[in-house]
């Protein structure tokens, strides 16, 4: 890097000849240098036992002239002079205080740089040498002790003195220079500011749109080398805020031709008028030159916001010259830990008059600048006309230079100021680290910048200021919005504090509803290339478009995205799932057959007490008629246990409603399973003994032995024990079980019994269907025996019913899932049951009820009665 390296400086001494240094009467050509000189110097001195030197911009360039000096600085700004005087009364004012820096003066050496890197080094130069020829390198003023220096405003100023100041030893610190490449400390290790770099002013302006909610920009920066770094630097900090630049203008300060805005600035025009953006974002070297050329796009600015940088905002007499453009911005003004509201100040610039410095050609130039007067010295008169084309005259000796546009501005910061102030108290600070040394042996030199590193400058306020590890100020900025009132004044509405330093989260605080738009609306302009994607939706990339342009795409089945422009939707947890909208999880909906709130189970409850009802009362027809023939006829105990039977049948039922849990899981399927085998057991011992009676009515027929309860009661206990014995190895081995079913039904939780055991649960159904089997066959054959009280011919359509509820139950128990199996389940036992009640004891009732007179012995017409 050429700014670590000695030989760096030549390239700032190039306008330097040789010439002899004065010594007394002779000059040695070996020593004395000059470089192109100026037409005025501006050179401010006041002696003092430490000297502080001071480098600032009060004029804005250099011009050539030819009938005169090679050069005259041009264009005195009057907030700039107005920094002068903050150093000339910084210096007063600790001289006067006899508790700060006792049995030592402060003095200053400044001089004007004109906004000229060649002014600059002059300057430097004739500081160090005391001389009004620089001679580098060595002082012509003897003992002169200079503890530092303060300048300058630009970077392209401040860069070749920092160069020069770096190798020589000496502290600098500079109020307005924001180069990245000043944060070097190795290459700088001396060099201060009273700012942030290029780096911190950009981040923070990252920071603030993001806040705002925008991601879609345009830039418009100055075609230059400064214009290219701060670009790099703030795309830089753009993109890693996810904000993107919809187009990119560099505009030259040179004013170009018809031609040049034919090729150039009508094709930018054309860009600003149709981006879709309507923020624009000003970096880059902004001059009075950068402005002028900005001013052509006047009309192009009355939809789009300008938000500006803290080096802009400080420069209000360059927003000044285009209001039209500048209303409306929002941008940062640092806040300086230096009052610029100290009671002497006031009184010491009202007496600021050119009849009171004489000598002060600088403020002379204001005077006749701002105020159109007339100097004493023609030949300065001249060379205003010919420099300001314009006409001078007599003054009042009554203008004050308070009375000058923008030399009290309200974004006014009191940089320099604050510069002088804290070297002062590094200073203090040295002087009481070596108070024993003598005076002349506290050498500034190599020194200062130790106690400026360590620094804790206390505020106005109480607080304390102190420069970071890279030399930079650590800063507050205030977040302004600057307003054209009807009078042509900007008024500055303070929006809140950014500490860009602070490592919390809350380190923006800004009142965004105060800010006025330059489209007068109460929100931020729209500065999105895509609409934001509420919550519930993702971000769709737009092929060949920048991660700014994006599509909504909502949200996949059990997917969530909870905040604005996401770009990916998060997989709800197993037991939850997404709402309505799709912004949060929420728990899923538990499935199951309730005992109430669900119409099916309200039927299925009602349909199943009615049966176990009626059940119930054909059981106690039975019982009162149970020695009427019909009763005895068909086998009372058999009878009555299948009423048992299918009324535990119908009151099953409520073991499958309300919400599974392991031991109804259990006893469901065990209960109906046990059951329906007992009431088949009987329908069989019926079949059976029905059979055996027919061939015990023949004359010494064997089977007569046969006949009794002990047959039918065996058959019932044998087949019974069977499906018992089944149920009771499927509760060992695999037993059923609560299951919770998060899949099959997206968004539900289907609460279910698993059998545990397939093939225990196929078993149980599997007995029963072969039970029923092997009573319908029996009982089909024994349909046409001739008995009155025959039930084979019930039985056989008993059985057919029961047979065809289960098998169809089958396929449809597999095909559906959660309350819907079941309700299948359910459905099958009401069914099949209800179908043994009417099947078996309806006609039995009809004939014990409705016709008695047939239940009697002489209507067996000769059958015996068993």
């Amino acid at each position: 890097m050429a700014a670590s390296n000695p030989l760096a400086v030549l390239v700032y001494l190039t306008f330097i000849s040789v010439i002899t240094c004065k010594s007394q009467a002779h000059r040695n050509p070996a020593c004395y240098l000059t470089i192109t000189g100026t037409y005025e110097d501006y050179e401010y001195i006041q002696e003092g036992d430490t000297m502080i030197g001071g480098v600032l911009t009060v004029n804005s360039f250099m011009v050539p002239r030819a009938s005169y000096k090679p050069m005259v600085c041009a264009w005195p700004l009057p907030e700039y002079y107005r920094q002068l005087l903050d150093f000339r009364f910084v210096i007063e004012q600790t001289n006067k205080d006899p508790a700060w820096l006792p049995n030592l003066t402060l003095g200053y050496h400044i001089y004007d740089s004109c906004g000229d890197p060649r002014k600059a080094v002059r300057s430097v130069l004739q500081i160090l040498s005391g001389t009004q020829e620089p001679v580098p390198n060595y002082s012509c003023v003897g003992k002169r002790n200079i503890a530092g220096f303060i300048g300058d405003l630009t970077s392209e100023t401040t860069v070749p003195i920092a160069q020069i100041l770096s190798l020589l030893g000496y502290s600098q610190i500079s109020y307005g220079a924001t180069d990245t490449l000043l944060s070097d400390k190795i290459s700088f290790p001396y060099f201060f500011r009273t700012l942030q770099s290029d780096h911190g002013h950009y981040f923070s302006l990252s920071k603030l749109l993001k806040a705002f909610g925008g991601n879609w920009v345009g830039i418009i920066t100055s075609d230059d080398i400064s214009g290219e770094k701060e670009l790099q630097i703030l795309t830089n900090y753009l993109s890693i805020d996810g904000i993107c630049v919809e187009f990119t203008i560099k505009i030259s300060e040179t004013m170009g031709g018809v031609k040049d805005y034919a090729r150039k600035d009508r094709p930018y025009k054309e860009i600003l008028q149709k981006s879709s953006t309507n923020v624009v974002v000003l970096c880059g070297k902004v001059s009075i030159g950068f402005i002028g050329k900005l001013d052509i796009y006047t009309d192009a600015f009355i939809e789009k916001t300008l938000i500006v940088s803290s080096t802009l905002t400080a420069k209000s007499h360059i927003m000044a010259y285009t209001l039209e453009i500048f209303q409306n911005i929002v941008g940062f003004v640092q806040r300086s830990p230096y009052s610029a509201e100290s009671p002497d100040i006031k009184p010491f610039i009202e007496s600021i008059h050119p009849s009171r410095y004489p000598q002060d050609t600088l403020l002379e130039d204001i005077w006749m600048k701002y105020h159109s007067c007339l100097s004493k010295q023609q030949h300065r008169n001249d060379v205003y006309e010919s420099l300001y084309m314009s006409k001078l005259h007599n003054c009042t000796g009554q203008e004050r230079i308070t009375d000058i546009r923008h030399f009290d501005s309200k974004l006014y910061s009191p940089s320099v100021a604050l510069a002088v102030d804290m070297m002062s108290h590094a200073i203090h600070e040295m002087q009481i680290s070596l108070a024993e040394r003598p005076p002349e042996n506290q050498i500034y030199r190599y020194q200062l910048h130790h106690y400026l590193k360590r620094l804790l400058y206390k505020t106005s306020t109480g607080t304390t200021a102190s420069f970071e590890e890279n030399g930079e100020l650590i800063t507050q900025y205030m977040i302004c919005n600057c307003v054209l009132e009807p009078d042509e004044q900007l008024s500055i509405n303070s929006l809140g504090v950014f500490k860009p330093l602070d490592p919390s989260n809350d380190r923006l605080t800004i009142n965004s509803y105060q800010i006025i738009w330059m489209s007068n609306k109460s929100k931020f302009p729209s500065a999105k290339c895509s609409e934001s994607c509420l919550p519930g939706f993702r971000k769709v990339p737009r092929i060949g478009a920048q991660s700014c342009c994006y599509d909504c795409a909502e949200c996949s089945k059990g997917e969530v995205s909870g905040v604005i422009d996401s770009v990916n939707c998060l997989r709800c947890p197993d037991m939850e799932w997404p709402n309505v909208k799709k912004d949060q999880c929420i728990p899923k909906t538990e499935e199951f057959l309730p005992y109430s709130h669900d119409g099916i189970s309200v039927f299925f409850s009602a349909v199943s007490l009615l049966f176990a009802l009626i059940t119930l009362l054909i059981l106690r027809v039975f019982i009162v008629y149970q020695d009427s023939p019909i009763v005895r006829a068909n086998n009372r105990s058999l009878s009555f246990l299948l009423l048992v039977s299918i009324k535990l049948s119908f009151l099953s039922v409520f073991l499958f409603l309300g919400r599974p849990v392991d031991i109804t899981c259990m006893l469901r399927i065990i209960t109906f399973g046990i059951t329906f085998s007992i009431a088949v057991s009987s329908l069989l011992a019926k079949t059976i003994m029905v059979c055996v009676a027919f061939k015990a009515t023949k004359p010494g027929s064997s089977w007569r032995k046969w006949l009794g309860v002990k047959l039918s009661n065996s058959v019932v206990l044998f087949c019974s024990s069977i499906q018992i014995i089944i149920c009771m190895t499927w509760l060992a081995i695999s037993p059923p079980f609560q299951e919770l079913d998060i899949h099959t039904s997206p968004g539900t939780i289907i609460i279910q019994c698993n059998e545990g055991s397939a093939i225990g649960f196929y078993s149980v159904i599997g007995y029963m269907g072969l039970l029923a089997a092997v009573s319908f066959v029996l009982a089909f054959l024994a349909r046409s025996l001739p008995d009155s009280f025959n039930e084979a011919k019930y039985i056989t359509f008993s059985m057919l019913l029961f047979c065809s509820v289960w098998i169809t139950m089958i396929p449809a128990y597999l095909s559906t899932k959660g309350k819907n199996t079941v309700c299948v389940e359910i459905f099958a036992i009401l069914t099949s049951s209800a179908g043994l009640l009417a099947s078996i004891f309806l006609p039995k009732c009809y004939t014990i009820l409705i016709r008695p007179e047939t239940n009697k012995k002489t209507h067996f017409h000769g059958n015996k009665s068993l």
